[in-house]
Order: structure tokens, then sequence, then C-alpha cells
């Protein structure tokens, strides 16, 4: 199976399992609900379900037992973008092709359809199935979550991209801010399927974990070149968001150019990550280059 392919077949099984999700909900609510919906399901690249089959896929763990924390996954990415295009954060109006969740409803109902699909994700792993022998590992996935996503993690690295707008800091400090804001939440990925597997040695689990920093850091820079060069209509939001805000990124601290080089960095080091592993990596690799190459 190659990239596409596997990537349309995760995409498929992770939003049959979000849309069965979403309708199981009552009715009390239904303009939440509406937007709940629309905020998860009108798009996406899927990459943090994505990685949650391909990693798991590699180790041996059955798609049965990666679809909770894929959808799971899926549901506070959700979330986070959200709340990432209010007003009082990003303050966009265009999230994957289409008007952003504030925008298409309005502010209280979008803050709190992120707040719900927030706790929706923990809801998912609570109740998802899981083989029997591996029903033990129910509070560690949701301790990955819970970690990646708040302060330590996502919610972390927001605070800490607030607090660097407009403000000269250091390649490091970008670096860490982009570990938390982005990289958090694809570690998290990676390390639910370690966890979910039998028989991976500590070894390989620092060199997926190795690969996945990597790679979550390949996508932030990715994304911060593509918001100088890429296309809003391809991208599906505005092009030039961070420079219009004055956001601390790779191509305004070290130039496009530095920028892009640096990138060709973190592929080779990646694909260094995926070599050291005794397993049969090719769709990661495939993976690896397409966040390098991707346009969107």
């Amino acid at each position: 199976m190659n990239l596409t392919t596997f990537q349309q077949a995760c995409r498929e099984r992770v939003n049959l399992t979000l849309n069965q999700t979403i309708d199981a909900l009552p009715e009390h609510s239904k303009k939440l609900k509406q937007a709940m919906s629309y905020a998860l399901l009108i798009g996406g690249k899927r990459m943090r379900p994505f990685l949650v089959y391909a990693v798991g896929k590699m180790l041996a763990v059955q798609e049965k037992d990666l679809d909770g924390p894929a959808a799971a996954i899926e549901a506070i990415h959700a979330y986070s973008l959200i709340h990432d295009d209010l007003p009082a954060m990003d303050d966009d109006e265009l999230r994957r092709g289409h008007p952003t969740c504030h925008i298409q409803f309005d502010e209280a109902i979008a803050i709190l359809a992120g707040d719900a699909l927030q706790t929706l994700a923990f809801e998912i792993l609570c109740d998802c199935p899981l083989s029997d022998e591996l029903a033990v590992k129910r509070v560690e996935l949701m301790k990955i979550v819970c970690h990646a996503a708040g302060y330590n993690g996502m919610c972390g690295g927001q605070a800490m991209d607030l607090a660097a707008t407009g403000k000269s800091i250091s390649q490091q400090q970008l670096q860490e801010l982009h570990a938390k804001k982005t990289g958090a939440l694809l570690s998290a990925c990676v390390e639910m399927s370690i966890a979910l597997s039998t028989n991976v040695t500590l070894q390989e689990q620092q060199h997926l974990m190795d690969f996945a920093k990597t790679i979550g850091l390949a996508f932030q820079v990715q994304d911060d070149i593509l918001d100088v060069i890429g296309d809003s209509e391809v991208l599906g939001k505005p092009q030039g968001s961070d420079q219009a805000q004055n956001k601390s990124t790779y191509p305004a601290m070290l130039g496009l150019e530095q920028a892009q080089d640096y990138l060709n960095e973190l592929h080779k080091q990646a694909l260094q990550a995926l070599r050291a592993l005794p397993y049969n990596t090719q769709m990661l690799v495939s993976f690896t280059d397409f966040v390098i190459h991707r346009t969107y």
C-alpha cells in the first residue's frame, strides 16, 4: 500500500469513528453539536491519526485498538484549531477552505465546541474498545494525551507563542515553543502506538520518539515556510497571517533560504532515526518526505 492509499484509508477509518461518536451524542444542544461536527469533519489532513495507525501497524498493533487513540487525538487537534482561530488568539476567518467555527456559528458556541471536543477526546479513550490484554493501557493513553495537550504541551506552547509575538527570541526558545505547540500532539500519536505494542524495546522506543520530535519540528518549520511562499487557496487559510501578526517563525528568524536548509537537515535527522529501527519503515519514510515537501 502506498502513502496516498494508506492516508486515505486512515482518513476514512478515523472519520467513521468520529462520525459515529458525534451521531451518538444526544440532541439537547443542536447548535453545539453541529459546531462540533463542523470543526471535526469539514476536512483536514488527518496527519495525527495517520501517525497513530502507521506506527501501530509497523509495531503489529491491531487496527481496532488504534481507532480510539486516533479519534481522540483528532478531537484534541480540532478543539485546538477552534480556539486558535478565535479573535482573542489568531483571529482567523478561514480554516481548511471554510469559515472558521466562530464565523460559521458564533464566538460563544465556538468556545463551547472546543471545550466539548477536548472532553470528548477523553470520553473516547475511556469507552473505546481495546483488546483484553491492552485494557490496562487505557489510563496510560489518557495520561499521554493529557501531558501533550495541556500546560506541558500544546497549551503551554500556545501561551509561549502569544508571549513571543512581536518580540525577539532565540532559536532555542522558538524550538521549545514549537516542540510544545505543534510537536507534542504529534509525539503523543507515536507514544500511544508504542504503549499499545507488546514487544518494542526501550532502544526502539527512543528511536521512534526521536523521529516523532524531529518530524514535529519539521512540520512546523514547513508551516512557517508555507506562510511565506504558499497559496491561500491551497493552504485553506490566509497566506502571510504569521507575518501580518509579527509571529516568531523560522523564516523571520533565519531568513527563508536558511529556514529551508534547516528543514532539509531535520529531514535527514528523521530518516536517520527511522534507519535505526528493525522494522519496515517505508510508510514512515514516505510520510517524512510528504511532510517536508507538502504544499498545504
